[in-house]
């Protein structure tokens, strides 16, 4: 029987603005990813000029944005305002956004502004955490312009609905960070997080006494800034609108499935204990 003591999944709630629990994932993340920085603008109208390529994702409030003077955007929640070094922008309302600082050079192809509501180069693409054909999901920023239209692998990040997604994990070799940035949430959103994928593949290995303990759930609602490291499995579901974001993008062949492991943890002990997504138990998946 495994009696490891793990750490828990770090949650943030960003309504009020930063918490120590943000502190943490600031901590945590700036280990796991050198190079990057990450930082939360509460109620500000003002963003300055600095060297860095950074990323805005609006969180709260919304109006129109000028850029340097001379480029201007209405902008909303579950948009991206794109900053290059040297630029400046200024609100005519207050708002608040999640921000991640890059060390990578941003293609001059990608727009100061994206807002998945509003550009008609940005549709519904089902797949990943939101297989459903009806699914809202749509991509903002991806690692291949099979899916997107505006490609870049240091960031990637798109605004999905979740409502039923399947089990999977990033592998810590070749894989990336992931941060859910809840934006609506009906009372049955969740989260299933396991940090003991090990003993979920090797599955023979686990005992009936490690099955209440072996995947925790969260209760998810608005302002929640979820931060799920690589190697950490999880699962969104019962309808929450997430912009998610990765670090790196969403390398192929990252997205690793545990359904069909779940369900065979179940059926050698003759029960339906472990929750698991059934259409993606019947084999091993990886997108």
């Amino acid at each position: 029987m495994n009696t490891t003591k793990l750490e828990p999944i770090l949650i943030s709630n960003l309504q009020e603005g930063k918490d120590e629990v943000f502190a943490n994932v600031q901590s945590e993340f700036a280990k796991n990813n050198p190079g990057y920085q990450l930082d939360y603008l509460f109620e500000t109208q003002l963003v300055e000029q600095t060297d860095a390529f950074r990323l805005l994702f609006i969180q709260q409030g919304g109006g129109t944005v000028d850029l340097n003077g001379h480029a201007s955007s209405k902008f909303s929640i579950g948009d991206i305002i794109v900053m290059r070094p040297a630029d400046q922008i200024y609100s005519d309302s207050v708002f608040s956004a999640l921000v991640i600082s890059s060390p990578d050079e941003l293609p001059s192809d990608i727009p100061p502004f994206i807002r998945p509501d509003w550009d008609p180069n940005i549709t519904d693409v089902p797949g990943g955490c939101a297989t459903e054909s009806n699914a809202y999901r749509r991509i903002l920023l991806t690692w291949t312009s099979s899916v997107g239209k505006y490609v870049y692998h240091s960031v990637n990040a798109h605004r999905v609905r979740l409502m039923d997604s399947f089990t999977h994990y990033h592998p810590i070799d070749g894989g990336f960070d992931e941060f859910y940035l809840v934006q609506m949430a009906a009372p049955t959103a969740k989260l299933l997080t396991s940090r003991r994928v090990r003993e979920i593949e090797n599955n023979q290995e686990v005992e009936k006494s490690e099955l209440e303990n072996l995947i925790q759930s969260h209760s998810l609602k608005v302002g929640d800034f979820v931060y799920l490291p690589r190697g950490v499995m999880h699962r969104g579901l019962g309808n929450a609108l997430v912009q998610v974001i990765t670090v790196p993008g969403f390398v192929p062949g990252a997205e690793i499935g545990l359904d069909h492991h779940l369900l065979s943890i179940n059926n050698r002990f003759k029960s339906l204990t472990l929750p698991y997504n059934k259409e993606a138990s019947a084999k091993a998946i990886v997108k």
